[in-house]
């Protein structure tokens, strides 16, 4: 089995967690666990019989040169053990914490914890920046996740803390970008050992700050402490999980890979050092004054990363075996106390250690495994945490640093204090009378892991040559040098003294924990609170946001507008007052001159416009205008597309203007002299930049290059269609994406805005026509719509099935002549405008087709043509051949999908915004005298009647006669009235 293999074995679990929850509900994690720890025994038995570093890589993105690369050191093989197997443990103990009757939420939970266990071995075995950095985001997601699924009360803590992590990934971003311009690779380990680190400090120093502070956030250390404590909401598998092997583990790891290559920077050590021994000596204080056991674990976990932190900033290879040793010193010891925690909820019902004493004689061997945990997290011997804690003493003590005294000092103070509030949890659940407890029987395997993992401590101990084996390797992964093996016993020496004393001091502490106390317990110890901190950045966030969004909140499009407008205007403005751009040289080309008066004279016409449909008709003008623009240029695949849109924007648009008023409503003169200065200003601007980048220059190197390999590479004569389905046909998906988009929100728009009516008729109703509300005529409100589409509809007979039939002509032969999906979809869709505006009602013109299903075929399709893409190498990539003499091609499949998306999105335009705006469901196509009373009772002012008269709808055979409507009676003196 490959890493790869492993990999994919670990995603297999994810997707086997739901069908396994729904058939055994939460006894799945005895399952799920299993499946982990197989996997964990797997990678380790797979690394041991490596002769050398494990490297699996298979292609991704090959044109960014980024690979799913994997690759299995010392260091990763630490770590992937520690995610695995303390997975399989808290997965397993899981099986009856969580509710047997709810196989939902169990399910939900084992695919979250399954997941985020498969997202952290990716991370530690990942060996391309890329992939690190997705797999980062997604632990950061899980994480968040598992603390939101835990109740309401979770929504506030779990936001918090996707905020703060998040910001770290931002940086970790930046890291990832920076790192990869400089270095010129994406692969890690070529990146980490990339000459740049020494030789350009500013780099160095650069891509340090950005990864630490990333790691700060994902390992809580200060200031980015509160969110580890805050996210105590969740349940104890989870909180298990989290400070164990999990997401605090992922910023450790983070700190011991970059470690070597980062220590180039002089700001490196030093910032890591000062963070870590503050973090540590703060999260021991806090820790103290706690009597949550919850909390008091959470707050233990922040003082102990800060301990990892700062051996890693140390940097030497004995402090990275230190740091490495405390790994898996502290996976044991805290999976084992925060599974304590869980098991006392369920046995005793409370985690306050002033209220669960006594245990000792209701629950001896779980209170043995409980002072095991805490013996080994206080540093005591013989259990792993003594170990540990000599190497990080030594350490310190050791440190090439003139400040080594203050380094073991403070340290020294941290370690004190974690005796101190080890000893205060035992303690609190020892003594006091004996409470009630629940029986064992449902809790066996929860108990099982408690004393699973507090012994393996103990075994650990002495039995630390076991262990000896991943530390040395993950020590010369990182900065190798000499190891020396680890032991219980290294004689009398610094560390031992250090230790001895740190042990009696906090013993003493322990000894007058009524005092200190009283001291400490329940006080202030700051003016603020992380967590308050961290609200008060979120409200103020919040706040600008809405501060910077009030400044373009306005219905009118003007408003937004506005600022875009006036930026161009004075880019344009600056770039006329320094000349920065050149006049282009060539002759005056008379055509072109006459286009552009053309387009001068319709811009004109619809800033005159006084009525909407003559602002459409005028903005129609310009539009076509500029299609046989790109015409005279040859660029005939644009023009055919322009003029196409040009068609359908006027038919949408009149749709649109059925629902609004006639006129514009009239502005200021300061309004309108400021709106065509920046307007002209703008169109300076625009019309600078166009001669800037284009001009009449020869041909850029893109087209030069589109043009001589497109033929070579895609096999096709039209270069325009061969960019939108061969080279950049991800750009094309997206925009297919976007144009199914737009039809969910023309759905939502339409059902979301009732439609409005009038509520009174001012004016006499003259035969056959209905003024709207302020006595005009309205422009659409026909007396016999059938006989004046009389010609329309004739036409409509032949042109309908010819323009069906092309639109499938151009779909299938734009690879090599102007066409394609996109052009080919915009006749199909001019077809069915047509039969719309050849029918002699609304409701029978509207299309019926499924817009929203044509819509997501496109999609579908053209994803799936992707997949097929991967057996050359890369989503997307177009496979072509030959099938009978003929050159075929998966672009016109893809195309295809082009074709219905486009196609889907127009249909929804005409089959919504087509629909009768002001007709009652219920209107039968005659309006009585009672019938014009009661609709202006009901409908609101502003708007008009426009009766549609029942007729056949257009048909390709024989052409049916509207039947004459009704004329509307006059009206009398009382509907007048």
């Amino acid at each position: 089995m490959t890493l790869l293999w492993i990999v994919v074995a670990a995603a297999t679990v994810v997707l086997l967690a739901v069908p396994v929850a729904g058939w055994l509900g939460a006894r799945a994690g005895i399952v799920l666990g299993a499946a982990l720890g197989a996997l964990g025994v797997t990678t380790g038995v797979l690394a041991a019989r490596a002769d050398d570093v494990l490297v699996s890589e298979v292609a991704w993105m090959p044109s960014l040169d980024v690979a799913f690369a994997l690759r299995l050191d010392g260091l990763s093989l630490l770590f992937a053990l520690v995610v695995l197997l303390i997975g399989a443990v808290v997965l397993i103990y899981s099986a009856t914490y969580l509710p047997a009757h709810d196989r939902g939420g169990a399910a939900q939970f084992y695919v979250l914890m399954t997941f985020f266990a498969a997202a952290m071995l990716v991370l530690v075995v990942a060996d391309d920046l890329v992939v690190m950095f997705v797999a980062w985001e997604l632990t950061t997601l899980c994480s968040y996740l598992l603390i939101l699924r835990s109740g309401p009360q979770a929504g506030p803590p779990a936001t918090r803390t996707f905020l703060v992590t998040f910001m770290g990934g931002l940086c970790l971003l930046a890291a990832v970008v920076l790192i990869i311009v400089t270095t010129g690779t994406t692969s890690l380990s070529a990146a980490l050992a990339s000459p740049a680190w020494a030789e350009d400090p500013g780099f160095a120093t650069g891509a340090a700050v950005l990864v630490a502070v990333a790691a700060l956030t994902k390992s809580a250390q200060f200031p980015f402490h509160a969110w580890l404590p805050d996210a105590m909401v969740a349940p104890a598998p989870v909180s298990a999980y989290l400070h164990a092997a999990a997401m605090v583990k992922a910023g450790i790891f983070l700190l011991m890979r970059f470690a070597p290559a980062a220590s180039h920077s002089d700001v490196w050590g030093p910032m890591l050092i000062t963070l870590g021994l503050i973090t540590a000596v703060m999260g021991a204080v806090f820790a103290l004054q706690r009597t949550d056991l919850k909390e008091l674990l959470a707050y233990s976990t922040v003082s102990q990363l800060g301990l990892l932190v700062t051996a890693v900033g140390v940097g030497t290879p004995l402090a990275l075996r230190a740091a490495a040793v405390h790994v898996v010193a502290h996976a044991l010891f805290k999976s084992s106390g925060f599974m304590l925690v869980g098991l006392l909820e369920k046995r005793a019902g409370s985690r306050d250690i002033r209220e669960i004493g006594g245990l000792a004689r209701t629950m001896p061997w779980t209170t043995a495994a409980a002072a095991l945990a805490a013996a080994s997290m206080a540093g005591a011997p013989p259990l792993i945490g003594f170990v540990s804690k000599e190497q990080l003493l030594e350490t310190v003590i050791d440190a090439p640093s003139g400040s080594a005294w203050l380094m073991t000092l403070v340290l020294a103070a941290g370690a004190v204090l974690t005796v101190a509030y080890s000893a205060r949890l035992v303690i609190g659940l020892v003594t006091g009378a004996p409470g009630e407890v629940a029986p064992l029987a449902g809790t066996r395997p929860m108990t099982a892991m408690v004393h699973l993992t507090a012994l393996a401590g103990l075994v650990l101990g002495p039995g630390v040559v076991l262990v000896d084996p991943w530390v040395r390797d993950a020590q010369q992964a990182t900065v190798g040098g000499a190891h020396y093996p680890l032991a219980l016993w290294h004689g009398v020496n610094a560390p031992l003294v250090v230790s001895l004393v740190v042990l009696a001091l906090g013993g003493v502490l322990a000894w007058q924990r009524a005092r200190v106390d009283r001291l400490i317990e329940g006080r202030s110890l700051l003016p603020w609170t992380g967590v308050g901190v961290v609200a008060r950045v979120q409200g103020a966030t919040v706040a600008a946001g809405r501060g910077v969004g009030a400044l373009s909140r306005s219905d009118a499009p003007a408003a937004y507008l506005a600022v875009p407008l006036t930026v161009l205007a004075g880019l344009g403005v600056a770039a006329l007052l320094t000349g920065a751009v050149p006049v282009p040289g060539g002759d005056v080309v008379v055509l072109d001159v006459a286009l552009m008066l053309l387009i001068a004279f319709g811009t004109a016409a619809v800033i005159r416009a006084r009525s909407r449909l003559g602002a459409v008709v005028a903005a129609g003008v310009v539009g076509f205008t500029v299609g046989v623009f790109f015409l005279s240029l040859g660029a005939v695949d644009v023009a055919l597309t322009q003029l196409l849109v040009e068609i359908l924007t006027v038919v949408v648009l009149v749709f649109v203007l059925a629902r609004l008023p006639r006129g514009f409503r009239a502005a200021s003169l300061p309004r309108r002299r400021g709106a065509g200065v920046v307007a002209v200003l703008a169109g300076v601007a625009a019309t600078l930049a166009t001669l800037a980048f284009t001009g009449r220059r020869p041909l850029s190197p893109a087209g030069e290059y589109y043009i001589t390999t497109t033929q070579q590479e895609t096999g096709a004569d039209n270069v325009v269609n061969s960019i939108l389905v061969d080279f950049r046909a991800l750009d094309t998906l997206g925009e297919l994406v976007v144009l199914a988009v737009a039809a969910l929100s023309i759905l939502a728009l339409v059902r979301a805005r009732p439609v409005a009516r009038p509520r009174t008729v001012s004016q006499p109703v003259r035969a056959g026509v209905v003024p709207d509300s302020r006595g005009e005529t309205a422009w659409d409100d026909l007396a016999e719509p059938g006989a004046n589409a009389l010609f329309i509809a004739v036409l409509a007979r032949v042109g309908i099935p010819v323009m069906l039939l092309g639109s499938v002509y151009l779909l299938l032969r734009g690879h090599n002549a102007p066409g394609g999906g996109f052009i080919g979809a915009l006749v199909g869709a001019s077809a069915f405008a047509l039969a719309y505006l050849a029918a002699p009602s609304d409701e029978q013109g509207r299309p019926r087709l499924p817009y929203l299903r044509v819509a997501g075929a496109g999609i579908v399709v053209a994803v799936l043509t992707g997949f097929l893409g991967f057996l050359d190498g890369s989503f997307l990539r177009p496979l072509d051949g030959y099938v009978l003499g003929i050159h075929v091609t998966t672009a016109l499949i893809f195309d295809v999908g082009v074709y219905l998306g486009v196609l889907g999105v127009i249909l929804a335009a005409l089959g919504l915004l087509g629909a009768p705006p002001d007709t009652p469901d219920d209107y039968d196509g005659v309006i009585e005298d009672d019938d014009l009373r009661a609709f202006a009772e009901d409908v609101p002012e502003g708007r008009h009647l426009r009766p549609r008269p029942p007729a056949p709808p257009i048909s390709i055979g024989p052409l049916h006669p509207a039947r004459a409507p009704r004329r509307i009676p006059r009206r009398t003196k009382e509907a007048q009235r």
